[in-house]
C-alpha cells in the first residue's frame, strides 16, 4: 500500500503544473484581448511592445515550474550573452520540452518576451494557443512540400520593418529524434548518404529551406545565430543505451535531474548566404552536435560522459524572476473563478474563443492558399523519391 501511494504521488507531481497552466490560458488570453482592441488605433510598435511584456509574464509563470518547481540544475557551456540580441535560434529537436530551453535561455539575457518559433503547421489548431502563438509572431509552416516560403518572407519582413525584437527558434531537423524510431532514423542517415553528407548518429540530417528563408530575410536585421545542443541527463537505459528523451510531464515529475546546454554564438558575417552553402554548412554545425553527444552518450570513459567537453557553469533561475508572475496569473484566475459571472465568462473564453482561433485560422488559410512555393522549387533533386522530397522539407520544430 506504502508502494502504491508513493507511485500515485509521483504519477501526480505533474497535475498542479499542468492545471495551473492550462487553467491561465482563458485568463492570459482575456488579457491580451483586451489590449489587442485598446491598442487597435495605436502604432503597431506599441501593441508588440505590451504583447511581449505579457508574454514574459506568462512564460515567466511557465519556467516557475520547470526550473523552480522541479529544481532542474541548468548546466550551460559556453558563453551566452548577457545583452539581447536579434537572433536564429539552431537547436537539435528530441523532446517536448525543447521550446522551454530556448526559454530558459532568453530569461537570462533578459529576451524572454521577443521569443517566437517555427511551429509545425498541426499545432495552429490548439485551443487559445494556436491562434495567440500566430498573433505574437510564430510562423507555421508545413512539413511537406506545401511550404510558403513567400509566406514566411512576408511575415518575417513585417516585423521587421516594424522593429520587433527577434529570438527566432527553429528546430532544423523537423522531427524530434527518437531513438526508438529506427525507420525515421534509418530514413535520414540514407538521405544523407545520398547526398553525400557524413552520416549522424545522435541528431538528424538538418533540413535547410525554413533556416535559409529566416536568415535570408533577416540577414540585414540580425545580431548572430545561436547554436544550441541540449542533452537531458538520465536519458539512458540500464545498459547505457540512449531511450527517449523526457516528455513534458515526465520533465515536470523531475524525472531528469540535469539539462546540459552548450551554445555557440556565430556572428551572421561566419554564416554562407547562398541557399547550398548554407546546407552544406548547416550540416557541419549538426556534424559538431553529433560529436558533442557522441561524447555526452558514448565516450568510452566514464568520467567523460553525461557532460559536454569544456567547464560548464551551473546557472540557477531565481525566484524573483518567476514567482510574481506565477502569483499574478493564478491570483487572477482564482478571482475570475470566485463569481459566477466570472467563471461565465470563463467558459466562453474557452469555448468561443478557442472558435474565433479556428476560424481566424481558416480564413488565414483560404487568403494564402495558391501562393505556396512549387515542390520542384523545395525539392530540385528531380531523382529522389516522392517520400524524399517530403523529408527534405522537414525544416522545422
Amino acid at each position: 500500500m506504502l508502494l502504491s501511494l508513493v507511485l500515485h504521488m509521483h504519477s501526480v507531481r505533474c497535475v498542479l503544473p499542468a492545471a495551473v497552466l492550462l487553467g491561465t490560458a482563458p485568463t492570459y488570453v482575456l488579457v491580451w484581448g483586451a489590449w489587442r482592441l485598446l491598442s487597435a488605433l495605436l502604432p503597431s510598435r506599441f501593441y508588440q511592445a505590451v504583447d511581449d511584456r505579457l508574454y514574459c509574464v506568462y512564460q515567466s509563470m511557465v519556467l516557475f515550474f520547470f526550473e523552480n518547481y522541479t529544481g532542474v540544475q541548468i548546466l550551460l557551456y559556453g558563453d551566452l550573452p548577457k545583452n539581447k540580441e536579434n537572433i536564429i535560434y539552431l537547436a537539435n529537436h528530441q523532446s517536448t520540452v525543447d521550446w522551454i530551453i530556448a526559454d530558459i535561455l532568453a530569461v537570462r539575457q533578459s529576451a524572454l518576451g521577443h521569443v517566437r518559433y517555427v511551429l509545425k503547421d498541426g499545432l495552429k489548431w490548439l485551443p487559445l494557443y494556436g491562434c495567440y502563438f500566430s498573433q505574437h509572431g510564430g510562423i507555421y509552416v508545413k512539413r511537406s512540400a506545401k511550404f510558403n516560403e513567400n509566406q514566411m518572407r512576408k511575415k518575417l519582413q513585417r516585423y521587421i520593418n516594424a522593429g520587433t525584437p527577434m529570438y527566432l527558434v527553429i528546430f532544423p531537423e523537423g522531427t524530434r529524434y527518437n531513438p526508438e524510431l529506427t525507420k525515421v532514423i534509418s530514413a535520414s542517415q540514407a538521405f544523407a548518404a545520398q547526398e553525400g553528407l557524413p552520416v549522424l548518429k545522435h541528431v538528424l540530417t538538418p533540413r535547410i529551406k525554413a533556416t535559409h528563408v529566416a536568415f535570408d530575410s533577416m540577414k540585414d536585421y540580425l545580431d548572430a545565430v545561436y547554436d544550441v545542443t541540449v542533452a537531458f541527463e538520465g536519458s539512458v537505459d540500464d545498459k547505457g543505451q540512449r531511450k527517449e528523451a523526457p516528455s513534458m510531464a515526465e520533465f515536470l515529475c523531475k524525472e531528469c535531474p540535469k539539462i546540459h546546454i552548450h551554445i555557440d554564438r556565430i556572428d551572421k558575417k561566419n554564416i554562407p548566404e547562398e541557399q547550398v552553402s548554407m546546407k552544406r554548412w548547416l550540416h557541419e554545425r549538426f556534424e559538431i552536435k553529433d560529436k558533442l553527444l557522441i561524447e555526452f552518450y558514448d565516450s568510452p570513459d566514464p568520467e567523460r560522459r553525461n557532460k559536454f567537453p569544456g567547464e560548464s557553469v551551473n546557472s540557477k533561475l531565481s525566484l524573483k524572476k518567476t514567482l510574481p508572475s506565477f502569483l499574478i496569473l493564478s491570483g487572477l484566475t482564482a478571482g475570475l473563478l470566485m463569481t459566477e459571472a466570472g467563471r461565465k465568462l470563463y467558459v466562453k473564453t474557452w469555448i468561443y474563443g478557442t472558435l474565433i482561433g479556428c476560424l481566424w485560422i481558416i480564413s488565414r488559410g483560404a487568403a494564402h492558399s495558391g501562393h505556396g512555393a512549387s515542390p520542384e522549387a523545395l525539392c530540385p533533386d528531380a531523382g529522389l523519391t516522392r517520400k524524399c522530397c517530403v523529408l527534405t522539407q522537414a525544416s522545422t520544430v
